[in-house]
This record gives structure tokens, C-alpha cells and sequence, in this order.
């Protein structure tokens, strides 16, 4: 069914279970985001929380707790717009199976917005302060929006089909914003308002921005949508509610020519100063540390508006998995079809959530280059790894790993222990690691050491096995002086416990940097040699403890020009390589952000909460 306003969809999932209502007063400040998080962990309903201390609006949290309420929510669209994408990769499926594509057809009639005058989100205006001041970390800047559908448009090719809806971070209160007029924009690189920002900076204008929040579930899920530039989100927003988008325009002329989505619950209308930056963060984000801070624009806010009724949607990030979790399984069950037109001779593309996304990229392509010469090295795979690197947000990826599906048909790409050990049988060090150096990566990854600056690592691997994976640790193992407690993650993989680490330059004595004797010893030993890859780390035990441990600590906590080691390791016309086991220093280093810790006394609220006879009982 297609909601009309974000109360459509709470009333739909209360009736049908997926819902309950919280009427103790919780506070904004950490306690709500704990709840939230327990009760995602739980796999638990979504919560509408009645009263919220310090304002007057309800708050809704954990919609997208599961993937299968993403899929609830948007039941009776989901096929409709999985056919347009099937007849994206393929135009001429309609005339082969008419009937199986009816439904296209008519998804794609909600697909163009519409314009009308007035609507629900106009009835009333607030100030900042009233708005709900959420913190999730205790770290935190101050109070977020962490559902905002932020709306610009082209300054030089005005227009919906021009527009950008993103969900970028909002900055209600804190720092050196001036209250009740200034809040933060916090956009990160390869998101589609900067080209809107650099027009307006460009042209020496301010940039209109407005911030919905709220309204049909569809237009939160368009903009985190990972679409073409030039492709607007509100055409994917009417497609997945199956309604057009009603655009209006605001009753005065704050808004500047720019459009109101009419049935939005809270809209902010105002405008960036291209001069203009301030210090945003921290904020506790999805890669599992504090994203720090650092000077970004500034929104000034002219006028609050919001429906009668209006309902607060809010998340909480963290370390995978969360809620952003379901929003990204629902995106890759809709877009998949697509990587083979996007990318040719790649078949499937998958971002290792438990990993924070961006840091590990997993591929299958195909070797279809000179198949007469039998070479039992990557060739067309590397090809397809530039291809990848090079595509909207997939070019944040830190550490891309591809194979040849010919080699393991029957690979699934989503069972991240089982590719791995796919990888690590056949890849050879000498020859399979390609670097990217001096490059840009995520905004919120610490591990280069500077804001977007770090390096890239693309492993190939293609053929039959060259070796065989240790499944248990050595009786002869033994590890050099001050490296201790080894542990095996998965077959092959080592993790050890390292000395605290210190920059080359800090080495007592003027000694080689312990990774590097590690190394070196390491090169004499024969029962480590054994295993393909080694995860030097603070705690090799909590390493091992779970494959999402493995794959957090090793892929957040390094940048691969800077940690990756190898035994053996050389340089042979500008190709480093090594000839024994690859090193991946994966301790936290003094340039990385901190972990997000909850707040104890927090904690210890929300437990008393959930205890017997308590509000929450029973959710957690």
C-alpha cells in the first residue's frame, strides 16, 4: 500500500503488530538511543514513544528495525519497481512476458512528481529548540536529525528532475551554531549536493536547502538510495509509495522558488552561505567510531515548518549492524540486477556491513580476456576493479576483493567467510595486490590518518587452489618477542596480539618498527608461514572471538598503504609484493577516532526500565 503521511504508516504497522507504544516520558539525551538500539538488537517492533522530555512532539524510532518490516512497509510496491529495474537491464523482457510486466507500467505512472499548493506540513512553524534534541553518543557535538531527506536543486538547472534528496547529517544544537537560527550540514564526498554546493559557490549564491523530516517511509529509504547523478530521488520515492511526490510551494518566499514535499511532517527552509563554514561533531557513526570535528557548511535557518500531527522519525548509528543495516539489505535486494549494466563483466557487488560498509568491497567478475591462453593470473579482473573503484560510492572502498565466478559458480557472494576463503586459496602476494595510493576514502574513516585521505587495496584472485588453509593452530608455533597469544579467526587467518603501538618515529632506541621485525622473523618461521593472512591486533582474542569482530577490527582499523605488511615483502618495478604470509596491522593507532562506548549510568536507566513490571519490559 503507498502512505500518504509517516501517521498512514505507523497506523498500518500498529495494526498488524509491528508497532507498540511507549506512553513513559523518556529523555532525548542518550536514554531514547539506547533503547533503540536494545530493541534492534532484540529484532524487535518499531517504537513510537508518546512523550519525550523537552518537547512536544512524539517520536518514532526502529522502522526499519528488520528487513522484513523494510519489506512490510513497501509490500505492495517492491514488485512493481523490481520489474522496472528487471526491464532497465533488459528493454525488450515487456515483449517476451507482457503480463509479468503490467505492473511496471504502472509503478512507473507514480514516478513523476506533482505540483499543487498548500498541504499538511504547512499548518504550523516552530523554533529550533522545540524540535526534539536527540543524542545518541555521549561524545556527541550535541543533538542530531538522523533521518533528514535534505532537498536541493541545481542552481543553474532548477527543477525536481534536477533536485537532490540525500540524507545528509543535521546539526541541531551545539558547538558554535547560533541557537534557534543556525544548524550544521555535514555532507561527505561522492554525495550529489556537493554538486549543487560548488554551482552556488561557483555563481557566489547562497544555496536554497530545505530539510524534510518525516512523511511516507519512501522518501527516507529514496534518499540514502545510491542512484545515478542526474537521476532523481523523488521519482524513486513515487515509485516505491506509489504516489507522486506533491510538491508545493511555501506560503512565503523563504523558500526561494524552492519546492516543500507537502505531506512531509517537519520541514526546515534556508540557505547555505558559500563563504561560510563551522565546526560540526562529533557523532557517533556507522563504521562503529566518532566521525571527529571538522569545519562544514552552515545552514541558516529561516522558518520551521510542521504538519498538526507531525511524528519525529529518528535512528541511531553505531557499530554494524543497526538499523542502517536493514536500509542497506533492502537497497542491494532492489539495485543487484543493475551492477552488470553498470559495470560490464562484473556480476555481483557486495559492501561487508559487519566490516562498516565502505572499508570492504566483495566482487565476482569474469576472465573472459584471451581465454586460448590459459594464464592462471587475474587479467580482465583488474580491469573490472578500476571499473568498480571508479563508481559513485563503491569508490570508497578501501579494500576491494574480486574473483572469477567460472572459478566457484556456486560462490555466494554474502557469506563473507566462505568468499574469503575463497580469496585467500588461490591469491598469490607476489602478484595480487594492486594499491591506490594517496587517495580519497570515506569521510568517516580515520585510518589515513587525514579528513578523506587514505589508500586503496584491490586483492585478485582467480584458477584453481594453490594452497591448502590451516584450520588449527601449529604445536610448533612460535612468534616473535613481544607478539603473544595467537588466534585463529577462520582457516587461515592468524590474529596476534602486538605491543602498543607506536609511530616509526617514537622506536625506542632507535629500533625498527615492531611490525617490521615481526616481519622479519617471522620469515625464518615456518609454522606462521603457513597462513595466508596475519591480523597483528590489540586483543587477538576478541579478533577471533566472531567473524564480525574479525572483519570491524581488521578492515576500520587500517589504511592499507600504512598497515599492510608482508613477509618477505619487496618491491619490484614499483609492484610491492611479498613472498610469505600478508600482515595486516589492524591495532588502533593515535590518528584514529575513538569506539563509541555507551554511557553507563545510561545503561544501567534503561535496564531498570526494562526490568520486571517496568515501561519497557519485555521489548529487550
Amino acid at each position: 500500500m503507498g502512505y500518504r503521511s509517516l501517521q498512514d504508516c505507523v497506523g498500518d504497522l500498529e495494526r498488524h503488530g509491528h508497532l507498540v507504544r511507549i506512553t513513559h516520558e523518556v529523555d532525548p539525551e542518550l536514554e531514547v538511543a539506547e533503547i533503540q538500539r536494545r530493541v534492534y538488537e532484540a529484532g524487535g517492533p518499531a517504537l513510537y514513544f508518546e512523550r519525550a522530555r523537552g518537547t512536544r512532539f512524539p517520536l518514532v524510532g526502529n522502522l526499519f528495525g528488520t528487513l522484513d518490516r523494510a519489506r512490510f512497509m513497501f509490500r505492495d510496491a517492491l514488485r512493481g519497481v523490481q520489474r522496472l529495474i528487471e526491464l532497465k537491464v533488459d528493454p525488450t523482457a515487456a515483449l517476451r512476458a507482457p503480463f509479468r510486466y503490467a505492473p511496471a507500467a504502472r509503478t512507473a505512472l507514480h514516478m513523476l512528481p506533482r505540483r499543487g499548493h498548500g498541504g499538511p506540513v504547512f499548518a504550523c512553524q516552530a523554533q529550533l529548540p522545540e524540535l526534539p534534541q536527540i543524542k545518541s553518543w555521549p561524545r556527541d557535538g550535541g543533538a542530531f536529525i538522523t533521518l533528514p531527506q535534505v532537498y536541493t536543486e541545481h542552481p543553474e538547472r532548477p527543477g525536481p528532475m534536477q533536485s537532490n534528496l540525500g540524507m545528509y547529517r543535521i546539526q541541531l544544537a551545539g558547538n558554535a551554531y547560533e541557537p534557534g537560527t543556525e544548524v550544521g550540514l555535514h555532507y561527505q564526498i561522492h554525495r550529489g549536493i556537493g554538486v549543487h554546493h560548488q554551482a552556488a559557490v561557483r555563481r557566489g549564491e547562497r544555496l536554497r536547502v530545505h530539510v524534510f523530516v518525516g512523511g511516507p517511509p519512501a522518501m527516507a529509504l529514496a534518499a540514502v538510495m545510491p542512484l545515478p547523478e542526474g537521476l532523481s530521488e523523488l521519482m524513486f520515492a513515487g515509485a516505491l509509495n506509489r504516489r507522486r511526490v506533491r510538491l508545493s510551494a511555501a506560503p512565503e518566499s523563504a523558500a526561494g522558488g524552492l519546492p516543500v514535499h507537502a505531506e512531509a511532517d517537519f520541514c526546515l527552509i534556508g540557505s547555505v552561505d558559500p563563504a561560510q563554514l563551522k565546526p560540526e561533531g562529533p557523532f557517533g557513526d556507522h563504521l562503529g567510531y566518532y566521525s571527529l570535528q571538522h569545519d562544514f557548511p552552515v545552514l541558516r535557518v529561516e522558518r520551521v515548518y510542521h504538519r498538526r500531527d507531525a511524528v519525529w522519525p529518528f535512528t541511531v548509528v553505531g557499530r554494524p549492524p543497526q538499523e542502517d543495516t536493514s536500509f542497506g539489505a533492502l537497497i542491494h535486494e532492489l539495485t543487484s540486477p543493475l551492477i552488470p549494466t553498470v559495470v560490464a563483466g562484473v556480476h555481483a557487488v557486495h559492501a561487508v556491513d559487519a566490516a562498516g560498509v565502505h572499508p570492504l568491497l566483495l566482487a565476482i567478475g569474469s576472465e573472459r580476456y584471451a581465454p586460448y591462453q590459459k594464464l592462471a593470473r587475474p587479467q580482465e579482473l583488474l580491469t573490472q576493479a578500476n571499473a568498480v573503484l571508479g563508481q559513485g560510492q563503491m569508490s570508497l572502498a578501501k579494500y576491494l576483493l574480486i574473483v572469477n565466478r567460472d572459478d566457484d559458480p556456486e560462490l555466494d557472494l554474502h557469506d563473507a567467510r566462505a568468499f574469503l576463503a575463497h580469496v585467500l586459496r588461490r591469491f598469490d602476494p607476489r602478484r595480487d595486490l594492486h594499491f591506490q595510493t594517496e587517495t580519497t576514502i570515506d569521510t568517516l574513516d580515520y585510518s589515513g590518518g587525514a579528513l578523506n585521505q587514505g589508500s586503496k587495496l584491490v586483492i585478485a584472485a582467480v584458477g584453481a587452489p594453490v594452497r591448502e588453509l590451516p584450520t588449527a593452530l601449529p604445536s610448533a608455533l612460535r612468534l616473535p618477542d613481544g607478539f603473544s597469544a595467537p588466534a585463529l579467526c577462520m582457516p587461515g587467518v592468524l590474529a596476534v596480539n602486538g605491543p602498543k603501538f607506536a609511530p616509526d618515529a617514537l622506536q625506542s632506541n632507535g629500533d625498527e618498527p615492531a611490525i617490521a621485525r615481526f616481519c622479519r622473523e617471522l620469515a625464518s618461521s615456518g609454522a606462521a608461514s603457513s597462513f595466508p593472512l596475519i591480523v597483528v591486533c590489540d586483543d587477538s582474542e576478541q579478533c577471533a572471538r566472531t567473524l564480525g569482530n574479525f572483519l570491524w577490527m581488521t578492515f576500520t582499523r587500517s589504511d592499507p598503504a600504512r598497515d599492510v605488511h608482508g613477509v618477505g615483502s619487496f618491491v619490484r618495478h614499483k609492484h610491492w609484493g611479498c613472498e610469505g604470509s600478508l600482515v595486516i596491522d589492524a591495532r588502533i593507532k593515535p590518528h584514529h577516532a575513538p569506539p563509541l562506548v555507551a554511557d553507563p549510568q545510561v545503561s544501567a536507566r534503561v535496564d531498570a526500565l526494562a526490568a520486571k513490571g517496568g515501561p519497557l519490559a519485555g521489548l529487550f
